[in-house]
């Protein structure tokens, strides 16, 4: 909202109120400027609240209920039908109604009760708002409460600081408490919270434990009941308050090594490994003794992909007896914890449903399974069932398909999926699992997290704190509506060009058709990320300009490969889509002929063995930029170029790896002994170099005096131009 009037006036009692007639003769309600009783309890703070509309992501409905009198507000669109509701969990008895509003008031609005947030009773109406806080005494009952709207008193929308309800506590229910339960019988399982079914409705934890007061709102506002953590210790207090503030659960996780599945670190010989695996039950205990009797613990979660992981670390029979002793392990710990904790399940997590015949057999201690399936997640009953299993499970980490599971593009990298087929990926996941009746207990799909990296826009639902298609596909899936809400700006068709031949330090063509749904004006930006051309993740700033509709001329890296190029678009009111594709970097063309082309060449040292090597001088002067020239990881080292005769050049171009020259003279000869310098630098980055400069000489040689890396020199082209 461009800044209303914010100064407050002064505070009311009672609001001016109109009857409503034949509605109110047929209702039970009554609104009069009766004081409040001294029994009242407040009852909507932390709960459920809707809108419909919210004039962008700072301003969501579930502000109004959070407490926060003055750092925080809802506030809606600039029409005058509009309305906030607070869902109080639970049937109570309503006596009071405060407003705070904001500079942007209702003028006139109706308060109204409802028992099942579709059939409404309108309790009364204000025809003439003056600002300040509207205190309502109200005498009714309902589960839902309603302001709804009438007509404005600016030119904004409406905007509330709080909307506080206060009634008999007596008849609500904050949240499920109790003994957390599997029960039901083979194929009819439920969750259970203090005996009431519980559908986990979930996604895994990515902020910081301390940062968790700020978020629970906005994830109670999605419909999520619960989060879901790797590893516990004394930093989850914050997280696990600051959800049971909210009426949220949170799965407390553990972590075993070679814990997250292929390439993640740390070999535990479990056969062996008594210290460790005692270490690991004394550290568990401790924990479960400490929060299993917090409200918000929901289960406790023993490992994640370790059964995968293992393979990292062994091979043939040895897996085998690995993957046995780690499932035998994980019911020790189900064991201690159950001894400690009788009232919470326990389960364990894996990558693949290979891994829950290894659960089956050793680990018959465990209440439930639980398992991480993204692209193939709909698979998992068909599974489930060829494999004769006797446990319900849970999804611990789903949604769209990862980088494991979709097709190469034409530049031989994952192809990312797009936003839109991304938020279709957390729609079908959640179909998939409520599918699967009586034995699929609920999901928490992934990610709730916050980082703006390559794997952060791949499956985080607010990376930099923007809310993404996937942000509204899963507050559908779980709240059944995204009715009222600004939705992020959608982008289709994006193309780069030319793909696969970008000529390093020059620009190459993107293009994409942009549009937001709710007509906002959107701003455009470029990212570059380099994670398959040097292993950075991080998204960085592209040097662009705008060529007009959708299109923009974007500077390509110095750096050679294949590398990432986003677009982002972000509509101002905390949305953004974000649409990307690969590109292949190359190296510029250079004009003449390169007269060092499967010349002789050699140098003062090369690598034998190592990596990708042997790797002789002779790479370099092949044509061929997927060879390359490595030197012994000292300095100085040299390479040298024999032409065959006397020629005449212009310039030069050096193609380096990464192990590059800091510092270098290019010198010519006409002997091969006798040795004078054309060209110095002290200064050099890694790239590419194209040295202007020429000479006339049979020899051409690089002396080589500072690295830039611990490693030796490595050159993938050397040549030299006529």
């Amino acid at each position: 909202m461009t800044t209303a009037p914010t100064a407050r006036r002064r505070a009311r009692t009672t609001a001016s109120l109109v009857s409503l007639g034949a509605l109110l003769a047929t209702s039970a309600t009554v609104l009069t400027a009766a004081p409040a009783t001294a029994a009242e309890t407040l009852l909507s703070q932390g709960k459920t609240a809707t809108a419909s509309s919210t004039e962008g992501a700072a301003y969501s409905a579930s502000a109004a209920v959070d407490g926060d009198l003055t750092g925080t507000r809802w506030a809606s669109r600039w029409s005058d039908d509009q309305w906030l509701q607070v869902d109080l969990g639970a049937r109570a008895d309503i006596s009071r109604v405060v407003l705070n509003w904001e500079g942007a008031y209702g003028k006139a609005y109706a308060i109204q009760l409802s028992d099942n947030g579709t059939d409404w009773r309108t309790a009364g109406s204000v025809t003439a708002g003056d600002d300040g806080t509207d205190e309502l005494a109200v005498s009714g009952t309902g589960r839902y409460v309603r302001l709804q709207g009438i007509t404005r008193a600016t030119g904004y929308g409406y905007s509330l600081w709080e909307f506080r309800v206060y009634g008999d506590g007596g008849t609500t229910q904050p949240g499920p408490g109790g003994a957390v339960r599997v029960t039901g019988s083979q194929g009819n399982w439920q969750l259970t919270v203090g005996g009431q079914p519980y559908t986990v409705k979930g996604l895994t934890w990515g902020p910081s434990m301390a940062d968790a007061p700020r978020h629970m709102p906005d994830l109670r506002s999605m419909g999520v009941n619960t989060v879901r953590t790797w590893g516990t210790d004394a930093s989850s207090k914050p997280l696990l308050d600051a959800a049971a503030a909210q009426g949220l659960k949170v799965v407390n996780g553990f972590w075993l090594q070679p814990g997250g599945g292929p390439g993640s670190g740390g070999c535990v010989n479990y056969v062996t490994d008594t210290a460790y695996k005692n270490t690991m039950l004394t550290e568990f205990a401790k924990w479960v003794d400490t929060y299993k009797s917090h409200p918000a613990t929901l289960m406790w979660n023993v490992g994640n992909e370790s059964v995968l992981g293992l393979q990292n670390c062994y091979g043939g029979t040895e897996l085998e007896a690995q993957r046995n002793a780690y499932t035998a392990f994980v019911n020790d710990v189900a064991r201690r914890i159950h001894s400690i904790d009788p009232d919470h399940p326990v389960t364990s997590t894996d990558a693949w449903t290979g891994a829950w015949p290894y659960y089956k057999r050793n680990a018959p201690d465990l209440d439930l399974y639980s398992m991480n399936s993204y692209g193939d997640v709909c698979n998992v009953q068909r599974d489930w069932q060829q494999g004769g299993y006797t446990k319900p499970y849970i999804i611990t980490e789903g949604g769209p398909a990862g980088e494991w599971e979709v097709p190469n593009d034409a530049n031989g990298v994952p192809d990312e999926p797009t936003d839109v087929q991304k938020a279709d990926g957390y729609t079908k996941a959640w179909n998939c699992v409520t599918g699967h009746r009586g034995v699929a207990l609920g999901a928490t799909l992934f990610h709730y997290g916050l980082e703006h990296d390559f794997g952060g826009v791949w499956f985080n639902l607010i990376p930099d704190g923007l809310k993404r298609l996937s942000y509204y596909a899963v507050k559908k899936a779980y709240t059944g509506s995204t009715a009222g809400d600004n939705t992020p700006p959608v982008i289709t068709n994006m193309t780069v060009s030319p793909a696969s031949a970008a000529p390093a330090g020059r620009e190459f063509t993107v293009r994409a058709d942009i549009r937001d749904p709710d007509g906002d004006p959107v701003t455009p930006k470029i990212y570059l990320s380099g994670n398959y051309a040097n292993g950075d993740k991080r998204l960085v700033d592209a040097q662009y300009r705008s060529l007009g509709n959708g299109t923009f001329a974007v500077t390509a890296p110095e750096k050679l490969g294949v590398w990432k190029v986003y677009v982002q678009a972000e509509d101002g009111r905390g949305n953004a889509g974000i649409e990307t594709k690969s590109v292949k970097v190359v190296a510029p063309p250079v004009s003449g002929t390169n007269i060092a082309l499967n010349r002789p060449a050699t140098a003062s040292s090369s690598q034998a063995s190592y990596g990708d090597c042997p790797c002789p001088a002779s790479n370099a002067v092949d044509g061929n930029p997927g060879t390359r020239w490595a030197s012994d990881w000292s300095d100085p080292q040299w390479i040298q170029v024999d032409l065959g005769s006397t020629r005449s050049f212009n310039r030069l171009q050096l193609v380096w790896d990464p192990a590059y020259a800091k510092s270098y003279e290019v010198q010519v000869s006409d002997n091969g002994t006798t040795w004078r310098t054309i060209h110095t630098t002290t200064t050099g980055n890694g790239d590419i170099d194209t040295i202007e400069t020429g000479a006339t000489a049979r020899y051409v040689k690089l002396q080589l005096t500072a690295r830039g890396t611990g490693w030796g020199y490595s050159l993938h082209e050397f040549g030299v131009y006529a």
